[in-house]
């Protein structure tokens, strides 16, 4: 019998070995916010390189398991919440006052309210795929939870200029598979939204629907970066460096100086 997905391992080693998800691909291929590393994906995949548990994560992980119903156990596994005293670090108390913001919204409350935490699988392009949903609403709707700095700030790419966080960030990725995996397995194409949470002093929340255009647009880069992918995930081809990672500078050997121009090759 083959390897079989559950929630207790669905992030482990295997899983991620055996299947692509959404945040796997954007190690390898990155967003438009943020770089891809080939070879740091496949050092996650293998198990020699963790991504640190970094704050802004913590927040995100502590707003998702209040409405996973898991907040007690996930304050139990994170000592690094709270400080000497006992008392919730000021970043917590904020989620803690986002998750209450939150709930004082009819609309928000509604669309948070499907089952929770839903695995499914399906095949696409070359691989399987995994997906865990934040709130899925059988035949009607996919959310998914997201607690960010803003929801109206935009950032900026070059040469294509200023994108909103969702695109920015590759949230329009997801949608797209959570999307085509839930059709697999169901035969229904439902709306993806975001259910977003923002963490300024005046907390800002909306309900996002991502338009059906964007999610096929997301799923052509999708489908044009997975052969390369497949060819380093499975088949010898040898992952390329950013350079720029904390993978690639901590594993990072000299050959030979730089210029100062290379300082900001990258930019």
């Amino acid at each position: 019998m083959g390897f079989q997905l559950t929630s207790e391992n669905y992030y482990s080693d295997i899983a991620n070995y055996e299947y692509m998800s959404v945040s796997q691909f954007k190690d390898f291929a990155g967003t438009y916010g943020k770089l891809g590393c080939e070879e740091c994906a496949m050092a996650k995949i293998r198990g020699k390189y963790k991504e640190p548990d970094r704050t802004a994560l913590l927040e995100g992980s502590y707003v998702d398991s209040f409405y996973e119903g898991t907040l007690d156990k996930f304050k139990e596994e994170h000592a690094e919440l709270f400080r000497q005293d006992g008392e919730l670090k000021a970043n917590f108390i904020k989620a803690e006052k986002a998750i209450a913001r939150s709930l004082r919204d009819p609309l928000f409350q509604e669309y948070m309210s499907g089952e929770k935490q839903v695995i499914m699988t399906g095949e696409l392009f070359g691989s399987k795929w995994k997906i865990k949903m934040d709130s899925y609403h059988p035949g009607r709707a996919i959310v998914d939870l997201k607690y960010m700095q803003s929801l109206t700030k935009f950032g900026y790419v070059p040469d294509i200029g200023y994108l909103d966080f969702v695109r920015y960030w590759g949230y329009d990725l997801q949608g797209a598979i959570y999307q085509e995996i839930v059709y697999q397995n169901t035969g229904k194409r439902l709306p993806f939204y975001i259910a977003g949470i923002s963490k300024e002093e005046a907390m800002n929340i909306e309900v996002i629907y991502i338009h059906d255009n964007y999610l096929k647009e997301a799923m052509k880069v999708i489908e044009s970066r997975m052969p390369r992918i497949l060819q380093v995930k499975y088949h010898g081809a040898k992952p390329d460096r950013c350079e720029q990672c904390i993978w690639c500078r901590d594993t990072k050997v000299l050959t030979k100086p730089i210029g100062i121009g290379d300082l900001t090759a990258s930019l």
